[in-house]
């Protein structure tokens, strides 16, 4: 009987994150979605993108609002031979991904107010689960067919929804005509739900019938420790004689055909033919139960253990938390075309709270979960040269390097119970960073269309990537309208879609060291030396603005 491992922990942070780096959203106005850089804003969305180029602005109050419809798909397909079906899909909805902005300018100063989700802001679900959560219960297929089981099927779903809402105050100063700073705080106030569980965990018997899991394992596990515990069972029977074989206690009236029985087949468990029991007295019989027994004791512990995690699973927990994050920006503007901006986001520490919904809720977390958020460094050059052209060139950088992400949920899920050195913790080789160009082209006086384009460039190691938290360098397009129906009332739409390159990842196996591990086989029987996930994702933003100014 070889040892089953089984993943418990079935459900850790996962965020939805949309446009920005592992944590951040960063498409926080229509003006972004259709140009895709906005660094070097001088409008009211610099609330956010630019805040120390507020002073640009008319004196004055000036507002705005926006709204985004976001969709998104994850798709994970694992080649790892065991699974029922390899291919998995999380499907994301945003409806409404609100951002709000005002600001009060007054000659060389700018009191600027902002709202928005700087992360999450949606709700990602698994109808199917993930494979880090089946893959240790498809394991039963090799793992038990000495128990003749041949199959498993399980009930998994997961739904974990994660917003964090940023209220940004701030000020912003211009120290000459050409320069300007800005002095800033952003109060972040998180939130996550989820809702999950695996159940119903049935196995394959013979190639036929399913039963639950709990109860088939339990139950050989009984008749496990039945056989661990025949010397004790026995002891009758020798004090009248240990030189009888079964056929003579039973001829003899001793034994009944249903003992008989039990006892050979923990002879045959044990490796030994028909023929051999036949000739077997009770004396040698007992031996070779003395000596299995240990063995037996084992295998019951094993399955009565493996028995209470195939039990059903259920999370229903929520976090919350807040925490600050100061912001510092400078805006310079050596002339009426050209304009340069500089922001830096500290770096956040970020504790969250956890809490149950329900008395049943599967506790995984504890009290508290550490979710700090990246610092980000970002820069843009804007143009205004031309009567009919605007154009930005915009920076970030996201500083994932200093922030710790934990374990490998897939490692943990394959190597828990085993062998907790092959446990990666999830590490970044480079920091995320984007690199986006955008034109707006001016055909009247109150109406523009632009274009833009966006580079993402991911720098995390296969060590990062996992299934449910996992980044994949893209490429994006966006484009709009802007339309100033009035002096005062400007209307912006934005469309964007990103293009994700598919990240393939290679996870290590038990199957790769067969001595050390035996039993981990496909089944052909052949050991099973890695498994390989193939993480992809697309992303439609849909947004609509509206700028109000009161001179």
């Amino acid at each position: 009987m070889k040892k089953l491992t089984l993943f418990a922990s079935l459900f850790v942070l996962c965020n939805m994150v949309f446009a920005g780096g592992l944590l951040t959203n960063y498409n926080q106005s229509a003006q972004y979605v259709r140009m895709m850089s906005r660094n070097a804003s001088l409008e009211i969305d610099g609330v956010f993108y630019n805040p120390a180029g507020l002073t640009k602005l008319e004196n004055g109050w000036h507002f705005a609002l926006n709204s985004q419809t976001i969709f998104q798909d994850k798709t994970i397909e694992s080649d790892f031979s065991l699974l029922n079906d390899g291919n998995y899909k999380g499907i994301t909805k945003v409806p409404v991904f609100p951002s709000a902005y005002g600001v009060y300018k007054k000659d060389k100063w700018a009191f600027s107010l902002g709202f928005g989700p700087t992360s999450g802001g949606g709700a990602a679900e698994f109808t199917r689960g993930l494979p880090a959560f089946e893959i240790p219960i498809s394991q039963t297929k090799t793992l038990l067919s000495a128990l003749g089981v041949t199959g498993y099927d399980v009930d998994i779903y997961f739904k974990g929804s994660s917003v964090y809402w940023g209220i940004q105050l701030g000020a912003t100063y211009k120290i000459i005509d050409q320069l300007s700073v800005y002095g800033g705080v952003r109060y972040l106030t998180s939130k996550n739900v989820y809702q999950g569980y695996i159940k119903d965990i049935q196995l394959q018997i013979g190639g036929s019938n399913y039963l639950p899991a709990s109860t088939f394992l339990a139950g050989t596990a009984a008749n496990l420790q039945s056989l661990a515990n025949m010397p004790q069972l026995l002891n009758p029977y020798l004090e009248a004689g240990g030189s009888y074989t079964l056929a003579q206690l039973q001829g003899a009236g001793m034994l009944d055909a249903t003992k008989k029985a039990g006892i050979e087949a923990g002879l045959k468990l044990m490796g030994l033919p028909q023929a051999q029991i036949d000739a077997m007295n009770l004396n040698q019989i007992n031996g070779a139960y003395l000596q299995a027994s240990p063995g037996f004791q084992q295998q019951a512990a094993q399955l009565s253990a493996t028995a209470a995690k195939m039990g059903d699973k259920v999370v229903d927990t929520e976090q919350t938390g807040q925490s600050f994050i100061p912001i510092l920006g400078v805006n310079f503007s050596p002339n009426d075309d050209w304009n340069f901006a500089f922001k830096w986001e500290m770096k956040t520490f970020l504790t969250l709270d956890n809490k149950p919904n329900s008395a049943n809720n599967y506790d995984l977390w504890g009290e508290t979960v550490n979710s700090d958020v990246p610092g980000i460094v970002t820069a843009g050059i804007g143009y205004r040269g031309l009567k009919w052209l605007e154009a930005q060139l915009s920076y970030n950088m996201y500083l994932d390097k200093k922030v710790g992400w934990g374990n490998n949920i897939n490692d943990i899920a394959i190597w828990g119970d085993l062998n907790q050195s092959k446990i990666r913790k999830r590490e970044i080789d480079k920091n995320y960073y984007e690199l986006g160009l955008g034109l707006q082209f001016n055909l009247a006086e109150n109406f523009a269309f632009s274009v833009g384009g966006l580079r993402s460039k991911s720098g995390v190691t296969d060590s990062w990537q996992n299934d449910l938290s996992f980044s994949n360098s893209s490429y994006t397009l966006g484009g709009g309208i802007m339309w100033k129906v009035t002096d005062k009332l400007t209307f912006d739409l934005g469309i964007s879609n990103t293009f994700y390159q598919d990240d393939k990842v290679t996870f290590d196996y038990p199957g790769n060291y067969p001595d050390k591990y035996p039993g981990y086989n496909d089944m052909n029987g052949k050991p099973i030396k890695g498994y390989t996930n193939t993480y992809g994702k697309t992303t439609l933003d849909i947004a609509a603005g509206l700028s109000y100014s009161i001179f």
